[in-house]
């Protein structure tokens, strides 16, 4: 009987014991959670600042849209529907100025044209009659429906005007349904029509007076970004692939700079977005107006495919190749100059670039790397002959190394053709190094001489001559 009792005392203690524990651990998690949000909120304001100024200018806009609300004169004017403004700051407002005056004016024209188009078939359908008028109402509102969601199939309406369909599409019904049990549809359209405009409005002068952030800015340094990442990746290859085997055993542990590159192979969505946000933005800074997005978009797929062949190229660092010594030390030479010219004539392309100035310099790093890669050519073809007592299979590698540097130095030249052009259509600057340079490659051509009244007549022309 003792023992029963002492059991049945120790549950309700045992009971208070777990509960106790669990509230504890349960503390416990709740505060790691907090701390855990807090530092990941403060690693998103340390990786982009514009991220917190951002969160700022949407929590400004709603409060200056909300003024409509609070305040009875405003209030008295529009009524209701100024709910419609404060849900267009929500939808509206993006995080660069492109994507703000994009959806902003894809939202506006497509309120304005199905607001006057669903006013129009209200009134078309209210005249045949109220038997007639709700089979007329289905019959548009089918058509727009129908024929505005096939185009949005349509790659270009796609890109630029998808989000202009939708609300094109929700405005009409609202209106013309709507108008099917309320008398004053052109005073309902009207203030609905007026507050989306006003958000809208709101957004766009937010976003580009208030700390702007600019998508073609943005993507003008991705691309400059991307490039000089794939710049460091071959300006230190060479020196890491002709490794010894004991150094190899060494370091295990890949560079940053070796490794960096791999984000440059999945970058194509960003800059595609990017650019047609950028299509979006006025002029501002050293972008002008109409300036050309298209052509970052090109050098953007050149720098990829240069990464496609550095991916390949990735597979051979660390890993010992087994070829005569012979061989290594002919080609080590002229494969390490190709892939350190090529590293920095895309760190060069990457500089002028994002000083948007001419990029003259890199001509030089292409042309030794292009000569590079004559050599090892000629090289190669010299010593074949000689190669017949040795094992093929542990040249390939080194063959294979030597091929793909040279497919880079043809990417490279053809993203230094893809930086010019850029530079030409967007009017880069020439720079005091870059006259100096442009001026020591001129040469003086003689026209015609003459002699007139016993004196020599020698007509010259300077010319430009190609690095």
């Amino acid at each position: 009987m003792e023992i029963a009792s002492m059991n049945n005392d120790e549950k309700p203690s045992t009971f208070f014991t777990k509960g106790l524990l669990w509230f504890k651990s349960l503390h416990e998690k709740i505060f790691a959670n907090i701390v855990g949000i807090a530092k990941q909120f403060k690693k998103n304001a340390k990786d982009d600042p514009r991220r917190v100024i951002h969160s700022l200018k949407v929590g400004l806009s709603l409060t200056l849209v909300s003024l409509f609300y609070y305040f009875q004169p405003l209030y008295n004017g529009f009524g209701v529907s100024t709910m419609w403004a404060i849900m267009t700051v929500v939808v509206v407002f993006e995080f660069s100025v492109g994507a703000t005056l994009g959806k902003g004016l894809n939202r506006g024209m497509a309120t304005l044209l199905a607001g006057a188009l669903g006013v129009g078939a209200h009134y078309l359908a209210s005249a045949s009659g109220k038997v007639v008028e709700p089979i007329l109402l289905g019959l548009f509102v089918f058509l727009q429906a129908f024929a505005l969601t096939f185009i949005r199939f349509f790659p270009q309406v796609k890109a630029r005007y998808d989000y202009g369909m939708l609300i094109f599409i929700l405005t009409f019904c609202l209106v013309s349904i709507s108008g099917f049990r309320v008398d004053e549809i052109v005073d309902m359209a009207h203030k609905r029509i007026s507050t989306i405009l006003m958000g809208a409005s709101v957004c766009i002068i937010v976003s580009i007076f208030v700390c702007p952030v600019w998508a073609g800015e943005d993507l003008h340094k991705l691309v400059a970004k991307n490039m000089e990442k794939i710049g460091n990746f071959l300006e230190g290859f060479g020196d890491e692939i002709f490794k010894s085997s004991e150094d190899i055993t060494e370091s295990k542990v890949a560079k940053p700079s070796l490794i960096e590159y791999k984000s440059v192979l999945n970058s194509k969505n960003t800059e595609e977005t990017l650019a047609n946000f950028a299509k979006w933005e006025p002029g501002h800074g050293q972008f002008k107006y109409r300036h050309p997005w298209k052509q970052y978009l090109k050098i953007g797929g050149l720098i990829r495919q240069c990464a496609c062949r550095i991916d390949a190229l990735n597979g051979y660092i660390n890993s010992e190749i087994k070829a005569p010594e012979e061989i290594k030390e002919m080609i080590k030479e002229t494969s390490m100059r190709m892939s350190i010219e090529c590293g920095k004539a895309l760190k060069e392309l990457s500089k002028s670039m994002r000083k948007m100035n001419l990029p003259i310099s890199a001509d030089e790093h292409v042309t030794n790397a292009k000569n590079s890669a004559k050599k090892l050519n000629s090289l190669l073809k010299s010593r074949i002959n000689n190669w017949e007592e040795i094992n093929l299979l542990q040249v390939i590698p080194l063959t294979t190394i030597a091929s793909i540097l040279r497919d880079i130095v043809t990417c490279v030249e053809e993203i230094g053709q893809g930086v010019n052009e850029l530079a030409s259509l967007a009017n880069f600057k020439t720079t005091k190094s870059s006259k100096e340079i442009i001026n020591t490659n001129k040469m003086v051509v003689v026209e015609k001489i003459e002699l007139s009244n016993n004196h020599v007549v020698i007509t010259i022309n300077e010319q430009n001559m190609k690095l």
